[in-house]
């Protein structure tokens, strides 16, 4: 409750209600904690509740990850395990730099607890990521770094364009997303078709191999949106086990409006995609039927609306072997982390049960 009593209205209220400058405010303060090694490793060993666990190959301390989005450009790598994260997910981050939509494309909605935002993968690039992270210290946790489209690529260039991110970013990757569910880039979401989907995933399969040079391939999930019908999601997931993907992290952001609050209505239609509360039903029936359509054959990592630790273990329930947090962090803090782990490791606490799978 401190944070939510204390720190998050006077971050809001620092930021005059310009969300996207209450989110830079908070990583440069977590940039100077990545910063100080000591006080980091400190926290590590306070914060971050052991659990650990292996999904696709990967030992994570515990199962309760950073989403995408929060830390594009990976300055803040370091913060991550100090605040109780089990991995962190950077990016999304494209080939190309490029500036992202105009501004302003980030919006809050406290009474609905979600954020709308239309960021376009305002990033500085892959180049720039892959220079940050061989000049930073050793991340304490397990890395995912999310791929996307660069804008100024058409989609008949997309798959160069996702080789060139992999090829800069494959040392320092303990996975790749692959985004192809972003809202906010224009003819992103056509790459989830079947064809093109098996395409791009043969692409980055073969070249994988290439730059693993006889080791274990770094793992590769899909991010899949939560628009789309349970046809073109089973169709998805069929290319998804032909390729060999590791698994898929469900979902992105949702062009959907449902859940919420009235009052909040012209904040909800402003265009982007919407994340937090109004989502955590939708993101966990998504996983509960990727878990039954694969016969739990596809690892899931459950993103979306994960905004207490009631939610994380709702979403263990339903089949998903990993969480992650963006939006629950906003609005409920670092406690969510630990509260999440403490649900994963003691059942005897869940307070939601799936029905039986089948």
């Amino acid at each position: 409750m401190l944070y939510q009593n204390l720190a998050r209205p006077v971050l809001f209220r620092i930021a005059r209600g310009d969300a996207e400058r209450a989110h830079e405010s908070t990583l440069r303060w977590l940039v100077r904690l990545s910063e100080q090694r000591q006080v980091r490793n400190a926290l590590i060993k306070v914060n971050r509740p052991s659990a650990p666990v292996t999904v696709f190959g990967v030992p994570f301390p515990n199962p309760v990850g950073l989403a995408a989005g929060m830390d594009k450009n990976g300055i803040a790598v370091g913060a991550w395990p100090a605040l109780g994260f089990g991995f962190a997910e950077i990016g999304t981050v494209t080939a190309q730099p490029q500036p992202g939509n105009p501004k302003p494309r980030m919006f809050r909605m406290p009474r609905s607890q979600g954020i709308v935002n239309r960021m376009g993968f305002n990033n500085d690039g892959a180049q720039a990521l892959a220079a940050r992270l061989s000049a930073a210290p050793a991340v304490d946790c397990p890395l995912g770094i999310s791929i996307g489209k660069s804008k100024a690529v058409p989609l008949d260039g997309a798959i160069e364009d996702y080789l060139q991110s992999m090829r800069f970013l494959y040392p320092f990757a303990d996975y790749f997303a692959i985004n192809v569910s972003s809202p906010n880039t224009p003819g992103l979401r056509q790459l989830q078709d079947a064809s093109s989907l098996r395409d791009l995933l043969g692409a980055l399969r073969v070249e994988g191999e290439r730059l693993a040079a006889g080791r274990a391939q770094r793992p590769v999930l899909v991010k899949i949106a939560p628009d789309l019908t349970e046809s073109a999601m089973s169709q998805l997931l069929e290319v998804c086990l032909e390729a060999g993907v590791a698994g898929v992290i469900a979902t992105n952001t949702t062009l959907g409006r449902d859940g919420v609050d009235p009052s909040e209505d012209a904040v909800a239609a402003e265009p982007g995609g919407m994340s937090g509360r109004p989502l955590t039903a939708v993101s966990r029936e998504i996983v509960r039927f990727v878990h039954r359509e694969t016969g739990g054959r596809l690892p899931i990592i459950g993103s979306g609306g994960v905004m207490t630790p009631d939610d994380a273990q709702a979403m263990f329930d339903a089949g998903a072997s990993l969480v992650q947090i963006y939006s629950g962090l906003v609005y409920n803090g670092p406690g969510l982390v630990r509260g999440s782990v403490r649900r994963f490791k003691n059942p005897a606490k869940r307070r939601h049960r799936a029905p039986t799978r089948t």
